[in-house]
């Protein structure tokens, strides 16, 4: 019933602040605003064209690959981290140096690299969703109680089934915590990767509505992408939710 209550009070805020926006866009009929009905509008048409094929998959398939590969390298090397008692004391300059670099400016690396095709995009993806998966995980496998990991050895528990039996389960809210931050950040990412180079995605077709003073197609494009966002985090939540029960 909490749940229920929840949900209902949320989407009825939301719905409150789409009619606003209607009446207030309605009102004023600026042509860089366009209403909501408008947008929806456009939205729906563009969904039933070939840019779903063409834009939106490729797009979808860059953020989960990107996204999953930084999971990967981030829960691996944060777990080796975690687990000695120096390692982090050697890396840890060096990971707050790359960290503090906006992915974006690396672009034109990654463009050197890899070519203007999926890798660069990717590279670019994986390199700014990597450092909280990485850092949350770290700090996940070294919050662990210490008197857990003591009675393990003490029952002599091998340092695998210590791994995934105790270790692991004990970081999971931390590592979920860097997961859902670093899916938001591939989103981000792609947006931008896609905008310089390329002739798809939904990066190129937001960047080209904009070229074009197509201001309804442009605004369709910002909505896919909140959609979007909101889908995979709820997706995620619900997974979360499934794991640490």
């Amino acid at each position: 019933m909490r749940i229920l209550l929840s949900f209902t009070r949320n989407w009825a805020f939301f719905i409150g602040i789409v009619l606003v926006w209607q009446l207030v866009t309605q009102a004023v009929r600026s042509p860089f605003f366009p209403t909501p009905i408008t947008i929806v509008d456009r939205l729906g048409r563009l969904l039933l064209t070939e840019a779903v094929v063409n834009d939106i998959l490729p797009s979808v398939g860059r953020i989960l690959g990107g996204w999953l590969i930084a999971v990967a390298i981030g829960v691996t090397v944060g777990t080796a981290l975690g687990l000695t008692k120096t390692g982090m004391a050697y890396v840890g300059s060096l990971f707050a140096f790359f960290r503090a670099i906006p992915p974006p400016a690396l672009i034109p690396v990654f463009m050197i690299l890899f070519g203007i095709d999926t890798t660069m995009k990717l590279a670019t993806i994986v390199f700014g969703a990597l450092w909280p998966v990485l850092l949350n995980t770290v700090d996940g496998v070294r919050s662990v109680d210490s008197v857990k990991t003591d009675i393990a050895r003490a029952f002599r528990i091998s340092p695998v089934l210590r791994l995934f039996m105790i270790v692991l389960p004990a970081a999971l809210p931390k590592i979920f915590a860097g997961l859902r931050i670093s899916l938001s950040i591939a989103l981000l990412l792609m947006v931008v990767s896609e905008m310089v180079g390329v002739t798809n995605g939904i990066g190129y077709q937001l960047r080209y509505a904009q070229d074009q003073f197509s201001f309804p197609d442009m605004w369709a494009w910002v909505v896919l992408l909140g959609a979007l966002g909101y889908l995979f985090n709820t997706l995620l939540l619900v997974f979360e939710r499934r794991t640490l029960r």
